[in-house]
């Protein structure tokens, strides 16, 4: 196992005695997980834009209202099955898998977010993306800042999260417009929290790998990757609530 994945075993103890001051490698280490996050949702928009307007790639992808394809739905749900895959079968991940695994997370939730484009307005959806930039932005600089240990928090959106994938998975079969409407309100508040509680784990898991530079590289992809998921699913739980159907 390496460094980074014992630093995630290990947890992150409050009383661990840390230099919250400002600190040039801190700033670098978390420089470089935003400017990741951000190239890969950029990528995830452009490709948005030629699924749900390329026609050849929009009809394998998706039906008319902007429902999912067979194809379409091995797309969509490709990242989950991806993600769950690795937990199990990367134990050492160099920082070339962790990024090949990030990039590849990003180009399928990128090409599955052509449906999005589908079925709400084009002001819409920038409106809403606007309005999660704007929450990303605000709730990721409180996680930085807060003195408060978001630890026993975080336990809790985790069972929130497995919670809000079972009653989405028994959703698809109900087809209930009550309880997605639940899913995307409790769904905004637990994304919500997740935002500050992984950017407080990630400040947290720079002082625990202490400099070491592979362990760091893997990290800047996976906290990346975390952060990304975060705001893709808050962005999604918005447009449910907020975006305007075509």
């Amino acid at each position: 196992m390496n460094d980074f994945q014992n630093a995630q075993a290990r947890g992150f103890p409050s009383a661990r005695p840390m230099d919250m001051a400002v600190d040039a490698g801190l700033r670098a280490f978390m420089l470089g997980i935003y400017q990741k996050m951000g190239l890969g949702l950029v990528l995830s928009g452009v490709l948005a834009m030629i699924t749900s307007q390329y026609p050849p790639v929009r009809d394998m992808l998706f039906t008319a209202n902007g429902g999912y394809t067979m194809m379409g739905m091995i797309v969509a749900f490709s990242p989950m099955v991806i993600l769950l895959g690795s937990m199990f079968g990367m134990k050492n991940p160099s920082a070339t898998g962790a990024s090949f695994l990030y990039w590849t997370i990003v180009v399928l939730i990128g090409a599955g977010l052509g449906a999005v484009g589908l079925r709400y307005t084009g002001e819409s959806v920038a409106r809403v993306f606007f309005i999660t930039a704007a929450a990303f932005g605000a709730l990721s600089l409180w996680g930085y800042t807060t003195k408060k240990d978001l630890t026993g928090f975080g336990s809790f959106l985790i069972m929130g999260l497995f919670g809000l994938i079972i009653a989405s998975v028994v959703n698809i079969f109900l087809a209930s417009s009550a309880l997605q409407f639940a899913i995307s309100a409790i769904g905004v508040l637990v994304f919500s929290g997740l935002i500050a509680f992984d950017t407080q784990r990630l400040k947290f898991t720079y002082y625990e790998l202490g400099g070491n530079a592979t362990a760091l590289s893997v990290a800047t992809s996976f906290g990346a990757l975390s952060l990304y998921l975060n705001f893709i699913n808050l962005f999604q739980m918005l447009m449910s609530l907020l975006g305007d159907r075509e």
